[in-house]
C-alpha cells in the first residue's frame, strides 16, 4: 500500500511539472530526472526497488515502438548509411575513447573496467533522445538521424558490453566469435520483429472494424516481440524497432482514419505516463548512490563524471563532423563530374 500510494505521488508530480516543462521551455527528461533527485531527499521517503528486468520489460518495448512508429521511414531509409555509421562505428569509437579517458584518469581503474565503463555510456538512449529533441524545431532529417541512431545501437553497446565483461572475467577476446555474436543479436532481433510484424499485419486486416481487438493487439505485440527476442538471446530492441517500422508502413492501409485516431491517443498517453515515470525513478535512485559513496570521493567522481562526458561529446562531434565533410564531397563529386564532361564536350549548362 505504502509503494502505491508513492507511484501515485509520482504520477501527480510528473504531470504537474511536465505542464511546467513546455512553460520554461526545459527539456523534459531534464526536468524529471531533477525532481525525482529532489523528491528522493525528502525525510522519510521509502526507497523503492524494482527488478532492472521489469522495467526493461515494462517501459523499454512501448517507448521504443512508438517511436520506431512515427519516424519517417521514408527518411530513415534516405539516411540509412548515416545512422548505421553512427550506431554502430561511432559507438565503439566512443567506447573506446571513453575507456581511454577512464583508465588514465581514475586511480585504481583497470582495462578490463575502463571498457565495461566505455560500452555502459557509449550508446545513446532511445527514449532520452526521442524525449530531449521534441519541441527543439530540428529539421526533420535531424530527428530522423538522432532517433534513428538511438533506436539501432542498443546491439553495438550490447555486444561491446558483453565483450568488456568477459575480459573482466578473464575470458580471452576472440575477434571472429564477437563478430558473430554481433551479427547474431542484429539478424536475430530484426528476424524476430519481422516475423511478428508479418503476424500483425495478418491479424489486423482480418479485425479492420473491430478497434478494440486492433488497438489491443498493438498494445501487445510490443511486449511479446521484447519477449521473445531475450528468450532467444537476440535483441529485444531491435526487435521493437522493426516491429514499429513495418507497422508504420501498413498503418495507412490496415487502420481506418477513427482506428488510427483512437490508437495514436491511447499510445501517446501511455508513452507519456511512462517516460515521466522512468526518468523519475532514474532521479530517486541518486540520493541511495550518493549514500553508498565515501563524502571525500564525491568531489572528484564528480570530476570524473564531467572529464568524461566533455570526452563522450567531444569524440561525438568530431565524428559527426567528418561525416558531414564526407557527405558533402559525395555530393561534390557528381558536379565535377559533370563540369569536366562540359567542358570536355564544349557545351555550357
Amino acid at each position: 500500500m505504502e509503494n502505491y500510494s508513492i507511484i501515485l505521488f509520482l504520477l501527480a508530480v510528473m504531470i504537474g511539472l511536465s505542464a511546467v516543462a513546455d512553460k520554461i521551455r526545459l527539456p523534459y527528461p531534464i526536468l524529471m530526472v531533477t525532481a525525482g533527485i529532489a523528491v528522493g531527499f525528502i525525510p522519510g521517503m521509502p526507497k523503492i526497488e524494482i527488478d532492472p528486468d521489469v522495467v526493461f520489460l515494462l517501459f523499454l518495448p512501448p517507448m521504443l515502438y512508438d517511436a520506431a512508429f512515427n519516424i519517417s521511414w521514408t527518411e530513415f531509409k534516405k539516411n540509412i548509411n548515416t545512422i548505421s555509421t553512427l550506431a554502430f562505428a561511432l559507438v565503439f569509437l566512443t567506447a573506446s575513447g571513453i575507456a581511454i579517458t577512464a583508465y588514465f584518469i581514475i586511480p585504481g581503474m583497470t582495462w578490463p573496467l575502463a571498457f565495461v565503463l566505455g560500452a555502459i555510456l557509449s550508446a545513446t538512449d532511445a527514449v532520452a533522445a526521442t524525449s530531449i529533441t521534441k519541441g527543439l524545431g530540428l529539421s526533420h532529417k535531424t530527428l530522423t538521424i538522432l532517433e534513428g541512431e538511438s533506436l539501432i545501437n542498443d546491439a553495438s553497446g550490447l555486444i561491446a558490453y558483453r565483450l568488456s565483461v568477459a575480459a573482466v572475467a578473464g575470458s580471452s577476446f576472440v575477434f571472429w566469435k564477437a563478430g558473430l555474436q554481433f551479427l547474431l543479436l542484429i539478424t536475430g532481433g530484426f528476424a524476430v520483429g519481422w516475423v511478428l510484424g508479418k503476424i500483425l499485419a495478418f491479424i489486423l486486416k482480418r479485425i479492420p472494424k473491430n478497434k478494440l481487438v486492433a488497438i489491443s493487439f498493438t498494445l501487445l505485440m510490443p511486449f511479446i516481440a521484447y519477449s521473445v527476442a531475450e528468450e532467444l538471446h537476440v535483441s529485444g530492441v531491435i526487435a521493437v524497432v522493426t516491429l514499429g517500422l513495418m507497422i508504420s508502413q501498413f498503418a495507412k492501409k490496415l487502420f481506418p482514419d477513427g482506428t488510427k485516431a483512437q490508437s495514436k491517443a491511447i499510445w501517446e498517453i501511455i508513452v507519456f505516463i511512462l517516460n515521466g515515470l522512468v526518468f523519475v525513478l532514474i532521479g530517486l535512485e541518486f540520493p541511495y548512490v550518493l549514500g553508498n559513496i565515501d563524502r571525500q570521493e564525491i568531489l572528484p567522481l564528480i570530476g570524473y563524471s564531467f572529464l568524461i562526458c566533455l570526452i563522450a561529446l567531444a569524440i561525438r562531434m568530431a565524428r559527426v563532423f567528418l561525416q558531414k565533410i564526407n557527405i558533402d564531397r559525395a555530393f561534390r563529386k557528381p558536379r565535377t563530374a559533370d563540369s569536366k564532361m562540359l567542358n570536355w564536350t564544349g557545351k555550357t549548362a
